[in-house]
């Protein structure tokens, strides 16, 4: 189980259905600045690793970490922009005893290694990865929980068919047209100038940038331990195939093919949880709430007390929430 004074999540009511409420912009920043006060710095708990699996895919090498049992129901994590599967590691730790956990580290800016110099790094083409995943595990009846910019993949991926997905989650994450949310568009526009990224990367180096509402200092109420940020940060920051990478993938991101790919999920006839936070901006609730109106088969749920990444800032109430959607199987015998 992960610690709650390193995760900040200590409330014992985990989710509520959705109330149909949109917060103010005030009500939403006095939410954030009730939890910064009170609440710990954002740790991440020691996850022991089952297996560590080294794919080769044709884009390149793959790191995907597996915890829990290898019998138990299968989850895949998909994570986004500038980090790695560690981001899901405090839900975890509340999960892995009863299911199968699979981890890619998705080439998205905080991978280890670099992908080959012609590799399709779009987020249609890492949707096509996570096809490679589930092909090279053998995974089936796969529930897939997912954020962030890993989201918008996700439903790409579902419109597309995503073989072997049994189920879906999708918590705040880019949908229709805000693909990258306003702001954060801006790393779009610097990785089409030459020089752009290597620039904005150095800029992060400097602790007071990386804590900004625009680079990590926005995703959650509470702050991120910042020993963890650079971790994200240290592989673009040392490997140019690296930042080739990222600049691939932020050039590839478009609004536009997002938004036709979600009005294809009206034939994409499996279950999908959308736990959101309503007290964030980036990610807005009510992209959730016409999702849903578009999914045949979708709710919505609330989770209060958290910022966009609600893996890390409640990840015990994200972690009952696919509890309840996704059982663990009884034992057998």
């Amino acid at each position: 189980m992960s610690d709650p004074r390193s995760t900040g999540d200590s409330d014992p009511a985990p989710f509520r259905p959705d109330s149909g409420i949109s917060l103010s912009l005030r009500a939403r920043a006095s939410a954030r600045r009730r939890a910064r006060r009170a609440g710990p710095t954002l740790a991440i708990p020691t996850v022991e690793a089952r297996v560590v699996h080294e794919l080769s895919l044709p884009a390149g090498p793959l790191r995907v970490r597996e915890v829990g049992p290898p019998d138990a129901p299968t989850l895949l994590f998909v994570h986004g922009l500038l980090v790695d599967g560690r981001v899901w590691d405090s839900v975890v730790a509340e999960l892995a005893d009863g299911y199968r956990c699979i981890l890619p580290d998705l080439p998205l800016g905080s991978h280890r290694t670099s992908m080959a110099s012609d590799a399709d790094l779009t987020p249609e083409g890492i949707a096509g990865m996570l096809d490679g995943i589930v092909a090279a595990l053998d995974l089936d009846d796969v529930t897939v929980v997912a954020s962030d910019s890993g989201g918008a993949i996700t439903q790409l991926w579902m419109a597309r068919g995503a073989p072997g997905v049994a189920r879906v989650v999708l918590t705040p994450c880019d949908c229709f047209d805000n693909f990258l949310p306003p702001g954060f568009s801006v790393y779009q526009r610097l990785a089409r100038i030459p020089g752009g990224i290597p620039a904005t990367l150095a800029s992060t180096r400097i602790r007071a940038v990386r804590a900004l509402p625009l680079a990590y200092g926005g995703l959650t109420h509470r702050r991120i331990d910042d020993a963890l940020v650079q971790s994200w940060l240290a592989p673009a920051w040392a490997d140019a195939g690296v930042r080739r990478d990222l600049g691939a993938f932020l050039r590839g991101i478009s609004g536009k093919r997002l938004d036709a790919a979600t009005q294809q999920l009206g034939g994409f006839d499996r279950p999908v949880l959308l736990p959101w936070a309503p007290e964030q901006a980036w990610f807005p609730i009510e992209h959730a709430r016409r999702l849903a109106t578009i999914l045949p088969d979708a709710r919505v749920v609330e989770i209060r007390d958290s910022g966009g990444f609600i893996n890390l800032d409640r990840p015990a109430a994200l972690a009952a929430a696919v509890t309840e959607f996704v059982p663990v199987l009884e034992p057998t015998g």
